[in-house]
């Protein structure tokens, strides 16, 4: 019997009929997330666990056998990190879909890992309470993965990533012991931060199969401002300003070839003349929140904006909030598309968008920048021809040297999309020697047969 037998025995003897599978046409589907550049293999198996029992009884056998394992949440990662390597079965948590316990008096919910990140903020909204992490993928990323890669989102200028959200985890180890980490309370420093140290992981350490989550008060409506600009660099100037007398709940920024293609995705009147589009809100209740909005405004006004105003209604404000949301499907419909993720310090703002547009020009090719402003993420999405070899390599010189950019510029390669295979090499530039150290040993720790995502999430050595 092979390995490969010994751990599809195991999983088939553990989970129901039904879900383990190995169906070519269907793990094909389970093999690749959503990036685009990365490598994909042959995974012999994919399974489907509902229960933490489930998911410990795989990694047993494929901790015995020397197996590898690729954890796999609802496949919306644009970094590589759920790919199938090549006799690997993939562990999918998508069927794990329970929220357990939703904690009113002490700010918290637990959940399994393949509940959607809208589903828990639907759920936990109808108890008073808010899940802040909200990244534009929001229908349909699950908070496991949400959990694995630290996933950022529009509100995080605020509210921080998901590492600042999490609590505890439970999470199955390499060889099958399950732990439980973190703690229930507001505060707690009892030995390392294990669960803040898994989280980000990517599945190389563990896999998740409960998250304890802070969440806050509901928010009032937001108040919306909205800014023009003929270039792009007087809106770094204006997001500068902005984060130096406020804090927004959002600041998010769309250049001009982001608006056009959103305008012909989805037409709604926006501004395809702009260079540049700012929209933010305040969720500050009431006069506060429209006196925060009028500052930004101001600041923007003073930087070089053409127009600035407060949105008129909801309705107008959740237009343009999903003119943002619609960046990433509305550039896909353009060509090939190779999406970056770098954060910068925001001072280095302008000056990164500029260089940006002129790799594009460079290496003639169509970039379309957007992100979160105001925490100096921002995503260039390289456009080329559908199968267009010679602008395909064009536009992975311009990937890279954008990353060479953001590395000059302070920043680091990816703000909140994660390494997985796409930027690998790239984490390589960006860690000294010791860091890498530190890296190979805590995976040793963790995982001494490397069986979890192996080639996932951490640089070459």
């Amino acid at each position: 019997m092979t390995p490969e037998d010994a751990v599809l025995r195991a999983a088939e003897a553990a989970l129901a009929d039904g879900d383990v599978v190995t169906d070519p046409d269907i793990m094909a589907t389970y093999s690749v997330d959503r990036s685009t550049g990365s490598a994909v293999g042959e995974p012999f198996a994919v399974a489907f666990p509902r229960t933490t029992a489930q998911v410990s009884a795989i990694l047993v056998a494929a901790h015995e056998h020397r197996v590898p394992v690729v954890p796999r949440g609802a496949g919306s990662g644009l970094s590589g990190g759920a790919n199938a390597i090549d006799g690997s079965i993939v562990v999918c948590v998508e069927r794990m879909r329970d929220v357990h316990t939703v904690d009113v008096g002490n700010g918290f919910v637990e959940t399994e890992p393949g509940v959607l990140n809208q589903e828990l903020r639907d759920t936990v909204a109808k108890h008073g309470l808010w899940y802040a992490p909200d990244p534009a993928s929001k229908d349909f990323c699950s908070i496991g993965g949400n959990v694995n890669t630290n996933a950022g989102g529009l509100c995080c200028v605020k509210y921080g990533v998901t590492r600042e959200a999490v609590l505890g985890l439970e999470v199955v180890l390499a060889d099958g012991r399950v732990t439980r980490i973190g703690r229930r309370t507001v505060k707690g420093v009892a030995g390392y931060d294990i669960s803040a140290l898994i989280v980000g992981s990517e599945g190389t350490l563990g896999i998740v199969t409960m998250a304890r989550l802070r969440l806050r008060p509901l928010p009032p409506p937001p108040t919306t401002a909205v800014a023009v600009f003929a270039d792009v660099a007087s809106a770094g100037k204006a997001v500068e300003a902005i984060m130096t007398i406020v804090t927004p709940s959002l600041l998010e920024l769309m250049d001009r070839t982001t608006l056009r293609a959103v305008e012909a995705f989805k037409p709604m009147g926006l501004d395809t003349d702009a260079a540049a589009l700012l929209l933010a809100q305040s969720d500050l209740p009431g006069k506060a929140g429209e006196h925060e909005a009028d500052l930004m405004l101001e600041a923007c006004l003073r930087a070089g904006a053409t127009e600035a105003h407060r949105s008129e209604d909801a309705e107008q404000a959740d237009l343009l909030l999903g003119a943002r949301r619609l960046a990433i499907p509305a550039l896909e419909t353009m060509g090939d598309w190779l999406l970056d993720d770098i954060s910068i310090p925001r001072q280095h703002l302008a000056s990164a968008v500029a260089a940006i547009e002129r790799i594009a020009e460079k290496h003639a090719v169509v970039i379309g920048t957007f992100g979160h402003a105001g925490d100096g993420n921002l995503h260039p999405t390289i456009v080329t021809p559908r199968g267009d070899t010679d602008a395909a390599a064009r536009g992975l010189l311009a990937f890279h040297e954008i990353i060479d950019m953001a590395l000059a510029h302070d920043g680091t390669v990816t703000g909140e999309h994660g390494v997985g295979l796409l930027k690998r090499d790239a984490l390589g530039q960006e860690l000294d020697t010791s860091a890498i150290y530190l890296h190979r040993r805590i995976k040793d720790a963790f995982d001494p047969h490397g069986i979890l995502n192996p080639g996932k999430a951490l640089p070459h050595w």
